[in-house]
């Protein structure tokens, strides 16, 4: 069997909970033809990206799928791209505070998603779910994660991606887009089945 490494981070920017680390923790242990290994990531600059890259170390996955809470979007979205560039426009929770530097210096501008990122959008959409394809990740720590990621994999046969979820109801102000967290788990779910029907 496959296996797939799958990330959400903890709570940040003062919450008290992430929908990424709680749908990531909720899923179940086999999808589609993969084993899937949920792995909660601290919101930090490097130190995200260097916790997988350490845990993948051990798994050897042959797919990498991160989660990351977008507050304001009211779809699932699959990152289509990641940027070197780290502009954080608030702390982290380390207080790491980084401004228009690169993540890798001298390495390529961009980097796209190694997964079916579109057939994703099309099984979600199809499980009844709203799904759309993001065209930026931002320039915070998801960003981060996906550009180290698919700038360490390049070239090899380990597959990357990012998937940007809404806030849970009970996070959500008043007016703020959000899915419950059993939606977000099913949306999780038919994304990663789409993955393993590409192969």
């Amino acid at each position: 069997m496959k296996k797939l490494l799958i990330t959400g981070f903890g709570p940040f920017g003062g919450a008290d909970r992430n929908p990424a680390q709680e749908a990531v923790m909720a899923l179940p242990s086999v999808i589609g033809d993969y084993e899937i290994t949920p792995l909660e990531i601290p919101t930090v600059f490097e130190k995200a990206a260097e916790t997988v890259l350490q845990a993948a170390e051990i798994l050897c996955p042959d797919v990498i799928l991160c989660i990351g809470q977008a507050t304001g979007r009211a779809t699932i979205t699959p990152e289509v791209v990641g940027i070197n560039l780290r502009d954080a426009s608030i702390p982290d929770n380390a207080g790491n505070q980084p401004r228009h530097t690169p993540i890798v210096e001298g390495a390529p501008a961009a980097y796209f998603s190694t997964l079916p990122v579109r057939e994703m959008v099309t099984a979600v959409q199809v499980a009844g779910l709203p799904c759309s394809l993001s065209y930026s990740a931002g320039v915070f720590v998801c960003n981060d994660l996906l550009y180290t990621l698919l700038h360490h994999y390049s070239e090899t046969g380990t597959r990357v991606g990012f998937i940007h979820i809404p806030c849970l109801p009970e996070q959500a102000r008043e007016g703020c887009p959000s899915l419950p967290l059993d939606e977000v788990v099913r949306g999780l779910t038919a994304a990663i089945e789409a993955i393993s029907a590409e192969g």
